[in-house]
């Protein structure tokens, strides 16, 4: 059964898309399957693939908005054993049409679970807020991966989302978990960056992420030229950086298995399907 990771953050500009798809695409040159759901209306994790959004019938808005199975809607990538659901601006108006609708928390659960048996790992990338279509991911996810930048103000940033996760655990999703803190964007010349480290690490005890993805140059091209770092410059120390990453991300779920369900019925926890 595969794994649903939300990965989330409402400050924009934190590297969220770029280590959804580079995260990801090391995890695929690894063996597994993995599906990308692109739930931000700016579609930048889809161009960062090379997908043209303009050219998109069907993308995440039909998912949520249209009830439409993402196993319908999924298309494939430059990279072996990674798919994709795609963006495109129609998802723009999605928050406000979701406002009225009913069940409007759990759109994309209801039309994910045909593709559960289908990956090992599916990463959702959300917009830069903390709207309808984020809640949809955290309701629909497992667990939360929070890419956090080594800047001043990043960790009283965070609390807002962190906020957000526990309302939507205690309210819409019992299971949900901070799957793990990505330090983004270090700049290692700098006091301030190992002083946002050691407190980020302090404050989340072992949620933190040995590898620190790097401020580098190469990574902040790739996503123009429509290609993941190991695609575009794998010899680089981003790439270096993801590939560690994704390691340790494999390391850490090597006994994941779906969390029990409950029988509503007899009331007894069973494992899940």
């Amino acid at each position: 059964m595969g794994k649903i990771v939300a990965i989330a953050n409402q400050k924009g500009g934190v590297g969220k898309t770029t280590a959804a798809i580079n995260l990801s695409s090391y995890l695929a040159k690894l063996g597994r399957k993995i599906l990308l759901i692109d739930l931000d209306p700016q579609g930048n994790l889809t161009s960062g693939l090379g997908i043209d959004k303009t050219q998109i019938e069907k993308s995440s808005y039909h998912a949520i908005l249209n009830h439409i199975a993402v196993n319908e809607l999924i298309i494939s990538t430059p990279i072996e054993n990674l798919s994709l659901v795609p963006s495109n601006l129609a998802l723009s108006g999605a928050e406000i049409e979701l406002v009225s609708a009913e069940n409007r928390e759990y759109k994309l659960k209801d039309v994910t679970s045909l593709v559960l048996n289908s990956y090992d790992f599916i990463f959702i990338d959300t917009p830069p807020s903390l709207g309808l279509l984020t809640i949809n991911a955290l309701t629909t996810a497992n667990t939360v991966l929070i890419p956090l930048q080594c800047e001043y103000y990043s960790l009283e940033g965070v609390s807002q989302l962190l906020y957000t996760i526990n309302l939507v655990k205690r309210n819409l999703n019992q299971q949900l978990e901070i799957e793990g803190i990505l330090l983004n964007m270090a700049d290692f010349r700098t006091k301030l960056t190992e002083q946002v480290i050691a407190e980020a690490r302090e404050f989340f005890k072992g949620k933190t992420y040995k590898t620190v993805i790097p401020r580098n140059v190469k990574l902040s091209e790739a996503p123009g030229f429509g290609q993941p770092i190991l695609i575009y410059d794998p010899r680089s120390l981003g790439s270096k950086r993801y590939e560690e990453l994704a390691k340790e991300f494999l390391e850490r779920n090597r006994y994941w298995q779906m969390p029990p369900k409950p029988n509503y019925e007899t009331g007894i926890i069973t494992l899940a399907e």
